[in-house]
């Protein structure tokens, strides 16, 4: 216990040193945790670090969602609720559905149910993986908005597919009709769920004489909260999570005071970039363990298995991107509401299908036995394979996605909203006139009043040329497919 307790903290000054070095050579830092995860477990002597299934779903995947869905508009999540909606649940059923019948027919021995559960398990992308590669980089909020909309619904609707191919291996029966019902039930009580806690939540928050501390403290217990309520009842936890935090999120205003807001906000970050950190690196250090017993095979063709279906699930991502990006908008009451994205922008989404926390401990979670004592068919299969596409789409898609980006110079238009900055614009304005009415006759403090009364001006003659520029570039792509 001692020795673990020693590694831990040692891998958590690894990851504070690890971040530091990836922004240095500007690469995303979930690539080089888990590049740096692999190194250490091969380390001759390295204690084991096993990755008990139960830690991630309970631990390290609530507070992580919870966060994920506060950073997320409800406004804007509604917004391209149809876009977001098609890749977190009909990409996730299309790929589950195209790698369980690709790997019946690659991996000898290998049943449907099987391929569904390894579908199930591969299908989600990560959402850390996604938005810390794009940090730092022009995309359109569109686009950004989309992924992190996707990344948050997706992992509910594969663990419940991995939920029911569990069952129909354990069981050898399964009910399509049975489970499309079940499928409906859950995500749609896991949502019930988590709106119930999250309007329990608000009155207290509201009503009630806390402290921000006490605030904070509670919005810290509140994913577990959300998530344990509902996987009691076998309901969607993730669901439940993430849309009691899309709620708050959009009320905060109403229970929340700045400093609050504040407190709140340093004392997030700094969990989640733990969180992350941590997880990163022990999907790294899983490797040995997996690699102890492949189920028959050699490790030439688990590898072999393991690039095809990574190299399936990028290419399955594309297949589905582009005619769900565009055939909607030959409906008009589609083409009323949205204007028809860039390739390029499609592109750049269809490469945005990093693996990570879900999938690993998905597979992890796998039980070891059946319910007649023989062991779980397949398991570290499943497991190898996983690691297989975690690591080849963290690398190969986390590594050149931002190249991909560079070379698509997408404009940065929609990047910040037009209500968002008229209200800059007028909050700056209000600033100025305030300075000028009240403290037009302090002498002693002049000089710092100028130079604040400055920033202002300065910051207001900023929005005020970039909403200019935006205005001409909208007008000159009217004139051009006018004559056009």
């Amino acid at each position: 216990m001692t020795e673990q307790l020693i590694v831990f903290v040692l891998l958590l000054f690894g990851v504070f040193l690890l971040y530091i070095v990836s922004e240095k050579i500007k690469i995303s830092y979930p690539i080089l945790l888990v590049i740096a995860g692999l190194i250490i477990g091969a380390v001759p002597g390295m204690p084991a670090m096993e990755m008990d299934p139960d830690i991630v779903f309970f631990i390290f995947l609530p507070p992580l969602l919870y966060a994920a869905a506060w950073s997320t508009s409800w406004n804007d999540f509604w917004k391209w609720k149809r876009s977001i909606f098609l890749l977190a649940f009909g990409l996730v059923i299309f790929t589950s559905t195209v790698v369980a019948y690709f790997s019946v027919h690659l991996i000898p021995g290998f049943t449907l149910a099987l391929g569904f559960l390894l579908g199930g398990i591969i299908s989600p992308p990560d959402a850390v993986a996604a938005t810390s590669v794009m940090k730092g980089l022009t995309v359109p909020k569109r686009l950004s908005v989309i992924l992190e909309g996707e990344s948050l619904i997706n992992d509910a609707s594969s663990l419940i597919i991995y939920r029911f191919a569990i069952a129909a291996v354990i069981t050898g029966a399964f009910s399509f009709s049975h489970a499309t019902g079940q499928f409906a039930l859950v995500s749609i009580m896991g949502v019930v769920i988590g709106l119930a806690i999250a309007n329990i939540l608000y009155v207290i928050h509201r009503f009630l004489p806390t402290t921000p501390s006490v605030d904070t403290a509670i919005t810290l217990i509140s994913p577990y909260f959300c998530y344990l309520a509902a996987e009691y009842f076998h309901f969607s936890g993730v669901l439940s999570v993430v849309s009691a935090g899309l709620f708050l999120s959009w009320r905060a205003d109403e229970i929340f005071n700045y400093q609050t807001r504040i407190q709140a906000i340093n004392v997030w970050e700094t969990l989640v970039f733990i969180l992350n950190g941590v997880v990163f690196v022990l999907i790294g250090l899983q490797l040995p363990l997996i690699l102890d017993d492949l189920d028959g095979f050699t490790l030439k063709q688990e590898i072999y298995f393991g690039l095809l279906i990574s190299l399936l699930v990028m290419v399955i991502r594309m297949i589905w991107i582009f005619p769900g990006a565009y055939l909607p908008h030959l409906f008009p009451q589609v083409r009323k509401r949205e204007t028809l994205p860039s390739w390029k922008a499609v592109v750049i989404s269809g490469w945005s299908g990093m693996r990570g926390v879900v999938s690993l401990a998905s597979a992890l979670a796998l039980p070891l036995t059946l319910t007649n004592g023989t062991a779980f068919p397949f398991r570290n299969t499943i497991l190898f394979i996983t690691f297989c596409v975690i690591l080849m789409t963290l690398v190969v898609q986390g590594m050149t996605l931002p190249l991909v980006i560079r070379l698509a110079k997408l404009p940065d238009i929609d990047n910040v909203s037009g209500e968002e900055k008229n209200l800059r614009l007028h909050l700056s304005y209000q600033a100025i006139e305030f300075i000028e009415s009240n403290y037009a006759q302090e002498d002693a403090t002049r000089d710092a009043l100028h130079h604040l009364k400055t920033k202002y001006e300065k910051r207001t003659d900023h929005v005020n040329r970039r909403m200019l520029t935006a205005d001409l570039t909208r007008h000159s792509e009217d004139v051009f497919r006018e004559f056009n």
